[in-house]
């Protein structure tokens, strides 16, 4: 297949990196430092499963020289949403599929006016990774699963193609029966899990660890559990005690991307986390102390340092 990695970041070189070891023609859309080191040594992934070292790539910051391609992992920071889905345009014909593995809960209905309703369809990503250095793509977790399908629920000949080929390239992968759902469960864990470490500035096994600390990480998936049931999201409410048996099982030193982005001085995702809650209980008339407590510790480092 030939596939597209934008932006090619933690994510996207890592689920890239693999399917072109696999034999699939990747391109990744970078830019910076990071394009730099990839065109000059290469894509290198350290994971827990075994490195990986991909002396050769398809790496640009263009994507007209990339062209129409059967599958983009779509998987840049939430505020890019809108200006990324215009330029990936050139990578998007009549077949293609965009899979958007961002945070957050909208980015389908983003993508679709931009790039075609039947084009666009939802994904979660569950792994732990970052850039570690340019061109270097550290993956901390046990996990490192993916999910897509369509928010409308139609059986799709492409995505199908798509999973079952990361499956043969040993991607834990899976075409999902209700990705709205299941990217409101990742959200449920992604908000947890960012507003605890974040506001908290720690990892999180000392968080699970302080029973205070520990509830109010707990509150902060309730209230995204409560505001999804009030959306109409099927949500079993046990679903709770399972993330936080899920967070149990997690490294101790698991930080959410936001943790990371704020302890570098980058913009962060907290308006599409915690105030994205806060601002959904508000409109249906959801309590949500938590989050929006968090989104109020935060907001003002929410442009980074050049830009507080």
């Amino acid at each position: 297949m030939k596939i597209a990695a934008m932006a090619a970041g933690a994510v996207g070189s890592y689920f890239g990196g693999w399917m072109q070891a696999a034999g699939h023609d990747v391109a990744y859309i970078a830019r910076r430092a990071h394009l730099d080191a990839l065109r000059k040594d290469g894509l290198k992934i350290q994971s827990v499963h075994g490195d990986l070292h991909l002396p050769k790539v398809n790496a640009t910051d263009d994507p007209r020289q990339v062209g129409p391609v059967d599958i983009v992992l779509f998987a840049v920071k939430l505020w890019d949403t809108e200006t990324a889905a215009e330029l990936a345009k050139p990578m998007v014909g009549p077949q293609t599929r965009v899979i958007t593995f961002q945070n957050g809960v909208d980015a389908v209905e983003r993508l679709a006016p931009i790039l075609g309703a039947d084009n666009v369809a939802g994904g979660s990503a569950y792994i732990a990774s970052v850039i570690g250095a340019p061109g270097v793509i550290s993956h901390t977790s046990q996990f490192a699963k993916m999910l897509c399908g369509r928010i409308d629920r139609k059986p799709d000949a492409q995505l199908s193609a798509f999973v079952q080929a990361a499956k043969d390239a040993g991607i834990d992968a899976t075409l999902a029966d209700d990705i709205d759902r299941e990217r409101w469960q990742k959200f449920v864990f992604l908000v947890g899990l960012s507003g605890a470490t974040g506001a908290m500035r720690s990892p999180l096994g000392p968080i699970l660890a302080d029973p205070d600390t520990r509830d109010f990480f707990r509150s902060l998936m309730a209230e995204v559990i409560a505001v999804g049931r009030a959306k109409g999201v099927a949500l079993d409410p046990a679903y709770l005690e399972d993330r936080m048996k899920f967070g149990d099982a997690a490294p101790a030193g698991m930080k959410a991307s936001l943790l990371h982005d704020l302890e570098r001085g980058n913009r962060i995702e907290i308006d599409w986390l915690a105030g994205k809650v806060a601002a959904l209980g508000r409109e249906l008339g959801v309590p949500t102390p938590a989050n929006a407590a968090v989104y109020a510790m935060l907001k003002l480092h929410r442009m980074g340092k050049t830009n507080p």
